[in-house]
């Protein structure tokens, strides 16, 4: 996925179909010169649906359609005929998305299954006939309600990326290169710090018959929970990953105070975030020597961790299967 197709927020105006308006009318025929009241009901207005798709897999499709609307409902007819139901207008998304009203920020709705649907925007209700306005009092009434306005409303969507495994780091940690050595993803890979500016998938294949998903998130920053360097816009897909793989390089100065700091962000961004599986890869183990590995060991966090290289393919196969027994241990 390049910079240029993946869009993981958009904001849309949704207007929902007007209710058809309810029939005056009374029932004439050649038998009958002064029947009652027949008039139908007008039809509902169209809903604005949201509805998972395995289909889609970003938000482009929507970023420049800034309008959905529905179609209003038919008018009622003589005979208690009703008016024909507004068309309701879909809007397919991504498994991952959310939901958001744009005033309160309050969240609609979360997609996360193929097919799911979820009515973001209910339309008007139709008007009532004439004839449901009879009664000993009013044998004759004249009137029949008009058909409920629909609604117009801004919601914002946003995409969490769904994966099994989320590559957490800050910039140049190496992520990207792992995720290009471990599957088939072909992401941006440089020498200098945000080359990754959005979220790549990777599929990873395990053995034969099996394999899992792997989500190289963009660097995160100290302060990313309060926005620096696009923090909350990157953060908000680590939350649809099962396991964190967290990486420092072996070339860092604090390899534990990285550490510290990357769960920290997650803590104070969302403090569930911490309650997920996770292990540390100290990564481009090529650039430091075999003595000053041994020094590390001795000096990191009391997590799960394993050395890697992704230029050498050292432990890569070891941590392919670390990282599926952690998917797969419950």
């Amino acid at each position: 996925m390049s910079d240029s197709n993946f869009v993981d927020y958009v904001k849309i105006c949704c207007r929902s179909g007007k209710g058809g308006k309810g029939a005056m009318h009374f029932m004439r025929d050649k038998h009958t010169a002064k029947g009652g009241p027949d008039g139908g009901d007008g039809g509902r207005g169209g809903n604005i649906i949201l509805r998972g798709s395995t289909n889609a897999w970003t938000l482009i499709h929507l970023k420049y359609r800034k309008h959905v609307i529905a179609e209003p409902g038919g008018n009622g007819d003589a005979g208690l005929r009703s008016g024909a139901q507004g068309k309701d207008e879909y809007i397919e998304v991504p498994l991952g998305t959310v939901a958001k009203d744009v005033e309160t920020n309050e969240v609609l709705a979360e997609i996360t299954e193929a097919g799911q649907e979820f009515v973001i925007l209910k339309g008007g209700r139709g008007g009532l006939g004439n004839h449901h306005f009879k009664n000993s009092v009013n044998q004759n009434p004249r009137y029949a309600q008009p058909g409920e306005d629909g609604k117009e409303e801004w919601k914002v969507l946003e995409l969490k990326v769904l994966a099994d495994i989320g590559l957490v780091g800050f910039p140049n940690a190496g992520k990207s290169t792992l995720l290009s050595v471990i599957s088939a993803a072909k992401p941006e890979i440089a020498d200098y710090p945000f080359t990754t500016l959005v979220p790549n998938l990777g599929i990873v294949k395990y053995h034969e018959y099996q394999s899992f998903v792997v989500a190289d998130i963009p660097g995160i920053i100290e302060g990313a929970h309060e926005g620096k360097g696009l923090g909350t816009r990157f953060l908000r897909h680590i939350e649809r990953n099962a396991t964190l793989l967290f990486m420092v390089p072996a070339t860092s100065e604090d390899i534990k105070g990285e550490y510290k700091i990357l769960l920290n962000e997650l803590k104070q961004y969302n403090k569930e975030l911490t309650d997920k599986k996770r292990l540390l890869a100290i990564t481009k183990c090529d650039l430091v020597s075999p003595e000053e590995l041994k020094a590390i060991k001795k000096s990191l966090p009391k997590v799960p961790s394993i050395f890697i290289s992704s230029a050498s393919n050292f432990h890569i196969d070891e941590l392919k299967d670390k990282l599926w027994n952690m998917i797969n241990e419950d």
